[in-house]
């Protein structure tokens, strides 16, 4: 009889210690999922700055540079033969000028003696003196070819990742044509928002962004007025944003407004043979329901779960033992 007595107290313990909950609709944000896409904060090209054909490619995608790097090399044959032409003339008109110093020199040798006018003497040192403007005048213009020269050197306009290379080595391109694109000035996330959404958003929103490491919390920065082909442009600051691959679309989920949910701990399912149970305080003691879940819900530092059917406001669940 005492056993009897001690099972039957055994069995009932958890109904007298289990703590029941009433359940009533609570307000859930409501969600809605779209992509958002990997953008740069900049993406500038690197232009060649003279016409020519390519001789050097340093450069593919994916690649990072600093500004100011040397990305490719740009030749222009006619360049060096206006070098080699300077280089000529320069060197004539050197000669030019040693042989008008020797006649100077002369004339003044001549002067002291009193063999030659004073006229022809000015002629000489005039001649000199238009042989060496002329020779400053060829230096010049030679500076400025080999400053074109030197802009052959293609360079990284930015610090960042190199997007794209539409040229190859030995290619001829043109002045201000496109050698490499270059991202840089960190990542975000552009977003397309449906337009019937736009109210519902505004600046400084959390969102929750899906990555392959997880969820992240982003937030919306900016909110762009034009509203394109039924689309709202987004934009939303993400730390840690995974920068390897521009473009990369990933799913992100914006709060659009607040709905009604019935919620019950995460604790109060169970779950048997492919169902999930709620159980559930009846005047004829606590029976099991199938229910059907949603998603999760965080709230007060707990875990709940919606329940879509199964459950109606009012009903008395089990939750745990107290």
């Amino acid at each position: 009889m005492r056993a009897l007595i001690a099972l039957c107290a055994l069995l009932l313990a958890p109904a007298l210690h289990a703590e029941t909950t009433e359940i009533t609709p609570q307000p859930v944000t409501a969600w809605k999922s779209v992509f958002g896409q990997v953008e740069t904060r900049v993406e500038i090209p690197a232009r060649a700055r003279i016409g020519g054909t390519i001789v050097a490619l340093d450069v593919t995608e994916g690649d990072r540079v600093s500004a100011g790097q040397t990305l490719a090399r740009v030749e222009d044959d006619k360049l060096q033969y206006q070098l080699d032409s300077f280089d000529a003339q320069l060197e004539s008109a050197q000669a030019q000028l040693e042989t008008a110093q020797s006649e100077l020199a002369r004339g003044e040798a001549l002067q002291e003696r009193g063999v030659i006018t004073t006229q022809r003497l000015e002629q000489l040192r005039t001649d000199v003196e238009v042989i060496t403007s002329n020779i400053s005048n060829i230096r010049s213009q030679r500076l400025v070819v080999e400053q074109q020269v030197s802009e052959g050197d293609v360079l990284a306009p930015e610090e960042g990742v190199v997007l794209s290379v539409p040229v190859s080595r030995g290619s001829v391109v043109t002045m201000g044509e496109t050698v490499a694109q270059i991202g840089g000035g960190g990542t975000y996330l552009r977003l397309n928002v449906p337009e019937r959404h736009a109210g519902d958003l505004s600046e400084g929103d959390e969102l929750v962004i899906t990555t392959t490491g997880g969820e992240k919390t982003g937030t919306l920065v900016k909110l762009y007025p034009l509203i394109e082909g039924g689309r709202l442009q987004a934009d939303v600051e993400v730390a840690g944003l995974d920068a390897r691959f521009i473009g990369r679309r990933v799913p992100v989920r914006l709060p659009v407004g607040e709905r009604e949910a019935l919620l019950v701990p995460e604790n109060a399912l169970s779950r048997a043979g492919g169902l999930d149970f709620v159980t559930v305080e009846t005047p004829d003691g606590p029976r099991e329901r199938v229910v059907v879940p949603g998603e999760t819900v965080t709230r007060g530092g707990g875990t709940f779960r919606e329940i879509l059917t199964g459950l109606e406001p009012g009903d008395m669940v089990v939750t745990g033992d107290e």
